[in-house]
């Protein structure tokens, strides 16, 4: 077999928090039709996540997503990996965000099958390693239509 050569990752993530940032993400495509967070920090402790929207959610679409992401976790969903060439992922994936200097072999991150993006951070190996999604606060600046939520993972 062939020898798979990745681009490095410059840092190391919390596996628990950054699976649940891919759930997040496909959570918040799946409510508003909009793409993956703009921008992201991702830390053990708390994270938050941007998304371009075009109004502020509702309380209720607030909560929506709260649950829908504990329900996405709980159901307990393996975390694999696939490599495939960059001409694979064509039209497959937002090649947006791939490094110029990306390698040809990409590596696409599924969460069961509720999600599957282009990543090369560390993952959980089953979402019922990541504990429980608690949203801390959000708000939304409407000059720059972005939505910012902060949020934490309360230990099983």
């Amino acid at each position: 077999m062939e020898e798979l050569i990745l681009n490095q990752h410059n840092k190391v993530e919390y596996p628990p928090m950054h699976t649940t940032e891919h759930i997040i993400n496909r959570t918040m495509i799946n409510l508003f039709g909009c793409g993956r967070s703009v921008e992201a920090h991702i830390e053990r402790k708390k994270s938050k996540l941007d998304y371009r929207l075009a109004t502020c959610p509702t309380p209720e679409q607030v909560q929506q997503l709260e649950d829908i992401v504990n329900e996405v976790i709980h159901r307990h969903l393996p975390v694999t990996t696939e490599f495939i060439t960059q001409a694979a992922a064509q039209g497959r994936f937002d090649m947006e965000r791939l490094p110029g200097d990306a390698s040809e072999t990409v590596r696409v991150v599924k969460v069961g099958d509720y999600d599957e993006c282009l990543c090369i951070g560390q993952h959980v190996q089953n979402t019922s390693e990541i504990g429980t999604f608690k949203l801390l606060s959000h708000n939304y600046n409407p000059e720059t239509c972005i939505w910012r939520i902060r949020f934490k993972l309360i230990d099983k």
